[in-house]
């Protein structure tokens, strides 16, 4: 086996998994994009710039959300060709756990807010502490 295959055969060069190697150029993107991403909703907020507080938080979540791809792309170099396509699995897995979870959590509280029984102000004065 020559020195190539060599390497190659133990993960050394350049043709294994087809995972992506971060390059200076590759990590400065996601940084100038990562900066980016950053400063324009703290410009929302500080700069009061939309003076709606439910559109300000709806774009600063859609940042949020670019943010986040932007990390997993540039910094942890996730792809579908990576890991034989298992990160992107564990990563959808776990997306589709996050958001039961949250949706769960979402939905008892709500309910459980909506059946209390609603104290009166009789109940209430022989209840405190």
């Amino acid at each position: 086996m020559s020195a190539a295959q060599d390497a190659d055969h133990h993960g050394h060069g350049h043709g294994h998994d087809g995972g992506a190697h971060g390059s200076f150029r590759g990590y400065m993107t996601g940084f100038v994009l990562s900066v980016i991403l950053t400063a324009i909703p703290f410009w929302l907020v500080m700069g009061d710039v939309l003076k709606n507080p439910v559109w300000t938080t709806v774009i600063i979540l859609a940042f949020a959300v670019v943010q986040i791809i932007v990390h997993m792309v540039y910094f942890l170099h996730m792809n579908t060709k990576s890991e034989g396509g298992w990160t992107i699995l564990a990563l959808i897995f776990t997306v589709t756990l996050v958001v039961i979870t949250l949706t769960g959590s979402i939905w008892v509280m709500h309910h459980l807010n909506t059946n209390m029984m609603p104290m009166s102000p009789h109940d209430m004065l022989h209840h405190q502490p």
